[in-house]
C-alpha cells in the first residue's frame, strides 16, 4: 500500500517517518523549491520559520507531558530536536538549520520513501489514503481544493516571525543573562528598561508604520501570537504584563527586577544570533530597525531576519474530521499538523504522529485507535474534534484541555503543582495501556539517526 503524503513539514515528516518504518511505501510530496512560501527560506524539510522552541521541558507541565507521551510513542522528530537542541532555560529550543538538515537526512535516507518536489493542486479522495499536512502556509491552489473537499470555506488567521539579531551587535555592558525565577539555566540575555527607556519605546512602537494588507485581507490575528504593536495598542502595560514581563527575572547588578524586559533566546549552537523572544510583528522592515534600537543593548543590532507577518491556514475541525484525523466525507483523506486546527510545533508533530500509526491501522485492516481523552494527545483530538465549530480556534496544549480531577481529589489537593503531576501520571498511565492497544510494531530506527 502506498499513503501520499503532502508537505515535507513537521507534521508530514513524522507521519512519512511513522508509516515507512512500519513496512508502508510512501511518496511525500513537497513544494519547495519549485515554488516557496512567503516565510521559508530553503528547501529543507521541518525548516521552523517562526521561534525555534518547542517550549517548556518543566517536568508536570502540560507542554512536556504532550512530548513525554510522544517520545514514548517513538517520534522521530523529538528524537532529533534533542539532539540538535540549543541552551535555552528549561524550555527545548533547537538550532534550527542542524534541526532541519538532520530531519531531511533521515527521511533522504529511509528507503520506502519517495520524495516528488512538485506542488499538488488536485486530490483525488477515491484513489488511496492521502494525508494532507501543508501546514499554515498552503499554497492558494491546494487551499481551494481543500475548500471542495471540505464542502464549506475553510479558514485562516495570521501569524508573525520575531528578528533575529547577529550576537556580536549586542551590547552586553547593558544586559544581563539570566532564565525566569532561575528555572533551568541562565540562558536568555536580558535587556532592561527602566520607566523613561520603556515610555520611550512604547511611544515609538505605536507610531511606527505597519506594512498595509490587501484590501481583501481581514487580519484575524491568533491571540497568543499577536504583533507587539497590536498588544501595545491596548494599553501601555500590555507589554509589560505580556512579552515584557519582568517577573522573576531579577537583575544582578541591582537585585530588583526592571520595569520591562526584552529577552534574547539563542538561535543555534554557535550562539551567533538570537532571537526577540515574542517580538513577532507586521511593521516595515525600517520601522523596525528604528524602533527595535530603542531596546537597551541593541542600540548598533544588525538584524538577520526582521519580523514579518504570513497567512496560517487551518480547517473548521469540528465539523470536518472524525477523531481518527480523517474526513467525515472523504475517509481516505487525512489532515495532520497545524491544519488540522492545533498551534504550534510539538502539537503539529503530534497530529502527524497519531496520522501515522493511524494509517497503519487502517492499512492493516484494523480500526485506528483514537489516544484516550486523559492524555495530553487524545485531549488535542478531543478539542479539533469537538470544539464548537462557529467559533473555532486552533489551540496549543494546556491543563485546561485535559480532563480535570474529581471535585473530591481538587478539594483535596490544593497544591496546583501536586494536582498537575497528577493529571500527568495519569496521562502517562493511560498512554502506555493505548500504546499496547495500538499494537503496532515499533518504528525501527535509520542509519542517519
Amino acid at each position: 500500500m502506498t499513503v501520499r503524503i503532502i508537505g515535507a513539514g513537521l507534521a508530514g515528516c513524522e507521519a512519512a517517518w511513522q508509516c515507512a518504518r512500519r513496512g508502508l511505501e510512501v511518496e511525500l510530496y513537497e513544494m519547495r523549491p519549485q515554488k516557496s512560501t512567503p516565510a521559508h527560506q530553503t528547501d529543507r524539510f521541518a525548516e521552523l520559520v517562526c521561534s525555534n522552541s518547542l517550549k517548556s521541558e518543566s517536568e508536570n507541565t502540560a507542554p512536556w507531558l504532550l512530548k513525554e507521551e510522544m517520545r514514548r510513542a517513538g517520534s522521530l522528530l523529538l528524537k532529533i530536536a534533542q539532539e540538535t537542541a540549543v541552551p535555552a532555560g528549561h524550555a527545548l529550543a533547537v538550532d534550527r538549520d542542524a534541526f532541519a538538515a538532520r530531519v531531511t537526512e533521515a527521511i533522504a535516507a529511509e528507503p520506502r520513501i519517495k520524495v516528488i518536489r512538485q506542488e499538488v493542486t488536485k486530490i483525488d479522495e477515491n484513489d488511496g489514503i492521502t494525508i494532507i499536512a501543508t501546514g499554515p502556509l498552503t499554497s492558494d491552489a491546494l487551499s481551494q481544493e481543500i475548500a471542495r473537499l471540505s464542502g464549506s470555506s475553510h479558514l485562516y488567521f495570521y501569524d508573525s516571525i520575531s528578528p533575529i539579531v547577529e550576537a556580536d551587535s549586542i551590547d552586553m555592558s547593558r544586559v544581563y543573562m539570566a532564565a525566569r525565577y532561575g528555572k533551568g539555566t541562565a540562558d536568555y540575555i536580558n535587556c532592561p528598561f527602566t520607566k523613561d527607556e520603556y515610555d520611550r519605546f512604547y511611544d515609538a512602537l505605536i507610531a511606527a508604520h505597519s506594512v498595509e494588507g490587501h484590501d481583501w485581507e481581514k487580519l484575524n490575528y491568533f491571540e497568543s501570537c499577536l504583533p507587539i504593536e497590536e498588544i501595545a495598542r491596548r494599553g501601555r502595560d500590555t507589554l509589560r504584563f505580556g512579552p515584557m514581563k519582568p517577573v522573576g527575572l531579577d537583575d544582578p547588578r541591582t537585585g530588583k527586577w526592571p520595569y520591562a524586559v526584552v529577552q534574547l533566546r539563542r538561535e543555534n549552537l554557535r550562539a551567533d544570533s538570537y532571537n526577540l523572544v515574542g517580538f513577532q510583528n507586521h511593521l516595515k522592515f525600517g520601522e523596525q530597525a528604528r524602533v527595535l534600537r530603542l531596546i537597551p543593548g541593541l542600540e548598533n543590532a544588525k538584524f538577520l531576519r526582521y519580523g514579518q507577518i504570513h497567512r496560517n491556514t487551518y480547517i473548521n475541525a469540528p465539523s470536518l474530521l472524525t477523531e481518527q484525523l480523517n474526513l467525515k466525507q472523504h475517509p481516505n483523506v487525512f489532515f495532520a499538523g497545524q491544519i488540522s486546527g492545533v498551534e504550534g510545533y510539538t502539537e503539529s508533530i503530534a497530529m502527524g504522529l497519531l496520522v501515522g500509526m493511524n494509517v497503519v491501522r487502517i492499512a492493516q485492516g484494523l480500526p485506528a485507535v483514537a489516544p484516550p481523552r486523559e492524555t495530553a494527545m487524545g485531549s488535542l483530538v478531543h478539542y479539533i474534534c469537538h470544539a464548537e465549530a462557529k467559533n473555532f480556534q486552533p489551540a496549543n496544549i494546556t491543563f485546561d484541555l485535559l480532563p480535570k480531577l474529581e471535585e473530591a481529589t481538587r478539594r483535596r489537593v490544593r497544591d496546583k503543582k501536586l494536582r498537575h503531576k497528577m493529571v500527568c501520571d495519569k496521562a502517562l498511565q493511560v498512554s502506555a495501556a493505548w500504546l499496547e492497544r495500538c499494537d503496532l510494531p515499533a518504528p525501527t530506527q535509520t542509519a542517519a539517526l
